[in-house]
């Protein structure tokens, strides 16, 4: 009887928490931020606490693991990040959220090789990572941001800003959606899994104020989630993931001023 109600407490649990990380995202958006930023401040104590009094109880890890959702959420909006040149935010949110996913990793003795990090088919890989262009032009369309480097546009300006934002967007996100939290998701929703962080992973993304964009995002996160899952590698999807975004804010926007 005890194993059957925690069976159904961990089934529900991540989908309480889902709904209610979406409720402070649309404080963030549609209220005031730094209601936002207390909003995720007490998911983030929630999941902490509930992760660890029930820790013996299936799904606790998956609550632990989601809390680095919240936690990516307070880094980006309680930063100082105004003072410095915008370049240099995503190392500066991106360093101590990467810290958190390995010491989670570590912390919830997640295989290094189960959340992604092999070499997996490499040929598969190498197209999943050509696609990545094409999602960053199909992004550009929806949200038309504006660009990393100044112009004039030069290959000089460009490589760092180019490096950083794959660096940080494409491994950091791929290794905590498509890894960590994959992972963790599929141990307690089992098939679900994917569909559970691809919803979490668009739901991150609405403080664009675009619902085109959250739909796209959400169907390249169930893109990505089987081509992690088809390669058994996080190298494809990573690439894939910081190119899309680097045309998304440094070639595309930069070549448009040429």
């Amino acid at each position: 009887m005890y194993s059957a109600i925690a069976r159904q407490r961990s089934l529900l649990a991540p989908l309480v928490y889902l709904a209610v990380i979406t409720a402070a995202e649309i404080v963030v958006v549609f209220s005031r931020p730094l209601l936002g930023i207390i909003f995720h401040v007490v998911v983030l104590t929630a999941l902490l606490v509930h992760g660890s009094v029930r820790f013996r109880e299936p799904g606790a890890r998956l609550l632990l693991g989601l809390t680095l959702a919240p936690l990516t959420r307070i880094l980006s909006l309680a930063m100082p990040l105004q003072t410095f040149p915008q370049v240099t935010w995503f190392p500066l949110i991106y360093g101590p959220l990467l810290a958190g996913t390995i010491i989670a990793a570590v912390t919830l003795r997640l295989p290094f090789k189960e959340i992604g990090f092999r070499w997996g088919k490499v040929p598969f890989q190498m197209l999943i990572i050509l696609s990545g262009p094409f999602l960053g032009l199909v992004e550009y369309l929806i949200l038309a941001p504006d660009g990393l480097v100044l112009p004039p546009f030069t290959l000089q300006r460009a490589w760092l800003p180019a490096f950083i934002i794959i660096a940080t967007t494409g491994f950091v996100e791929e290794l905590i959606f498509r890894g960590v939290l994959r992972k963790l998701s599929e141990d307690t929703l089992g098939s679900w899994g994917w569909l559970y962080v691809s919803l979490l992973f668009a739901v991150l993304h609405l403080g664009f104020l675009a619902i085109a964009d959250v739909l796209f995002v959400f169907a390249v996160a169930v893109y990505f989630a089987w081509a992690a899952k088809k390669s058994g590698s996080l190298l494809g999807v990573s690439l894939a993931h910081g190119l899309a975004n680097t045309f998304l804010y440094v070639v595309i926007p930069g070549l448009l001023t040429i």
